[in-house]
């Protein structure tokens, strides 16, 4: 049995985002062992907004009990912190720079169009379900948002978003709570645990809920208590339909309360650089979660030679914590160059990247507003429990989808 700490310096944490190619970005080694043995079931589960402070402050009897008797650490999620690169990692396998998702949207720039990154045709790379598929394997994405099934449900023989169920699923199952609730993801939960009752030809479950309720109540809230205690209780059943399976937890992201947001074109424009374009790396079709203000922003230029005055700029913002290159956010993030910004601006704790009426809001904030994106969100759990085959040295745990390195790789 192995486990670690929940809690890490702001050092660690900055050390271990700092996502080095010495210290992250080798692939495994092809002697690296297996962690799941011949045909074993494994389910592979996404807690959307699941940071350590939320499993600290709450009781969590069923997850702290799996850590115990299995293997869990802290890790560094993938840069930006926002949902579709991280399930695009988690569910491939690989980093950003191969399965080429780098935000919940896209800017592209011979076009000069935004769009959302919802279309499998971004994902470059084979997904959980397709590597299943060539091992024989039968595999199922539950999702509460349906731009999941959209962007990684290609090779999976079931795909169920909740926020989107069919009519055959709603016959079975009663109609799912809105997309806005924490509730929808008791339904998802009820899915799965009926899919790993009485559906032994699935050997692969993805299971991914919503973050909806760590982006309005933090962790010492009532409902976020009665949130986590309700998916920890729905785990428990989950591992009791299928005690023979492998369980593997991890998390997209954390949330922080944010107190400033800058519209970044805006606030240039009013300092006397015009820029081509610039969006947050958060914007997607949720909007009540997070009005898609997000700790990342992507910023694309007029003219090369505005790239040393618009970084000056940016860097003077208050609350603007870095001004990377292209190629500079590239290397440190292992992010695929051609589908960010020229410029990508990082957010301290307290700040946020977004489209505004002004070029600064602070006052005109919600007191509740919560959301990530930034550095600041990158602390995840990880979490194996159950595995057939051998667990991977803790030294070589890092990021959250090494848990899915290796599955059902050739």
């Amino acid at each position: 049995m192995i486990h670690f700490p929940w809690r890490m310096t702001f050092a660690c944490l900055l050390a271990c985002v700092a996502f080095t190619a010495e210290a992250l970005g080798q692939p495994p080694s092809k002697a690296e062992l297996p962690l799941i043995k011949g045909r074993q079931r494994v389910v592979v589960v996404m807690v959307d907004g699941l940071g350590p402070d939320y499993v600290a402050q709450s009781e969590m009897p069923v997850l702290k009990g799996l850590m115990a008797r299995g293997f869990s650490k802290t890790v560094s999620d993938v840069m930006p912190s926002v949902t579709n690169v991280n399930n695009a990692s988690i569910c491939c396998g690989v980093w950003p720079e191969e399965h080429g998702i780098t935000g919940n949207s896209f800017f592209d720039e011979s076009r000069g169009e935004l769009e959302y990154m919802e279309n499998a045709a971004y994902v470059l790379r084979p997904t959980l379900f397709e590597r299943a598929a060539r091992h024989g394997v039968k595999s199922a994405l539950l999702t509460a948002k349906k731009k999941t099934v959209a962007l990684l449900s290609k090779g999976a023989d079931l795909a169920v978003a909740a926020e989107a169920p069919s009519a055959e699923l709603v016959q079975k199952y009663g109609s799912p709570p809105p997309i806005y609730s924490r509730e929808i993801n008791y339904w998802l939960w009820e899915v799965a645990i009926d899919l790993l009752a009485n559906r032994r030809d699935l050997g692969c479950l993805y299971v991914h809920t919503t973050d909806y309720p760590m982006h309005n109540w933090p962790p010492s809230a009532p409902e976020s208590q009665e949130h986590l205690a309700r998916l920890d209780a729905l785990l428990g059943r989950a591992v009791a339909a299928a005690p023979d399976a492998a369980f593997l937890i991890t998390a997209d992201h954390g949330l922080n309360a944010k107190s400033r947001c800058w519209d970044l074109d805006k606030a240039c424009r009013n300092r006397g650089i015009e820029l081509r374009f610039a969006f947050s790396a958060e914007r997607d079709k949720y909007v009540k979660h997070h009005r898609n203000f997000g700790g990342t922003g992507y910023v694309w230029l007029k003219s090369p030679k505005d790239a040393e005055r618009a970084t000056k700029v940016l860097r003077e913002l208050a609350g603007v914590e870095a001004v990377l290159t292209r190629d500079e956010a590239a290397r440190r993030f292992h992010l695929m160059p051609g589908r960010i910004g020229e410029l990508v601006v990082l957010g301290d704790r307290e700040t946020v990247f977004g489209d505004l009426d002004a070029d600064m809001e602070m006052e005109a904030l919600p007191p509740t507003l919560r959301t990530h994106g930034s550095l600041h969100e990158a602390e995840v759990p990880l979490v194996i429990y159950n595995a057939s085959g051998t667990l991977p040295p803790a030294e070589t745990v890092r990021v959250n989808f090494d848990m899915t390195r290796t599955l059902y790789r050739d």
